[in-house]
């Protein structure tokens, strides 16, 4: 068996309505992935199954989110020991973890965007493209920035945030299998 970690998009399905991480565990189990967990409220799953590409497991997540929730959302997976590699590649780990902020991408980005995004970013941000995801510490409250609005799906490509606290978390459940 495999460890996989999958991360949503979004788990707001409408104004006052949130996916409910039982719900999300239950989503997965229907889907045969074995020890489904979750991370808090964040949106996030860790699972085992029988190794495959993660394409496929993306989509049979995504159809099954579709079909149960009545929303699409996008959900990138990431191998498990995968996961922990990108949390150990962390560039900015004396940063603050809400504040160091982590865009996890579909699609590897190359150096190239760090120059497009420096025009939004203010002094004292931080930016590194490591393994083609994105690291940034905001060194302050990342909705206070408008940096924030440049790292949108049309400019990027499909991808999702968490901040350093969640990756960590996560690398932790990838380790020990856990339930938290």
């Amino acid at each position: 068996m495999t460890t996989y970690v999958a991360l949503l998009h979004s788990i707001v399905l409408a104004p006052g309505r949130r996916v409910i991480m039982s719900e999300l565990r239950d989503m997965s189990s229907s889907l045969g992935y074995q020890n489904p967990r979750t991370l808090v409220s964040t949106g996030n799953i860790v699972f085992e199954t029988r190794s495959s590409p993660i394409g496929d497991i993306e989509s049979r997540l995504e159809q099954a989110f579709r079909a149960r929730f009545g929303k699409p959302v996008d959900i990138i997976v990431r191998e498990g020991e995968a996961w922990r590699t990108l949390a150990r590649a962390n560039p900015f780990p004396d940063g603050d973890g809400s504040q160091v902020i982590l865009r996890v991408m579909r699609k590897p980005l190359d150096q190239t965007v760090l120059a497009t995004l420096q025009t939004y970013a203010q002094p004292s941000h931080r930016l590194a493209v490591v393994g083609g995801d994105l690291w940034i510490d905001f060194a302050g409250k990342p909705s206070e920035w408008k940096l924030l609005s440049a790292l949108t799906t049309k400019r990027m490509g499909v991808g999702t945030l968490r901040n350093w606290n969640t990756v960590r978390g996560l690398a932790e459940m990838v380790t020990q299998g856990s339930v938290i």
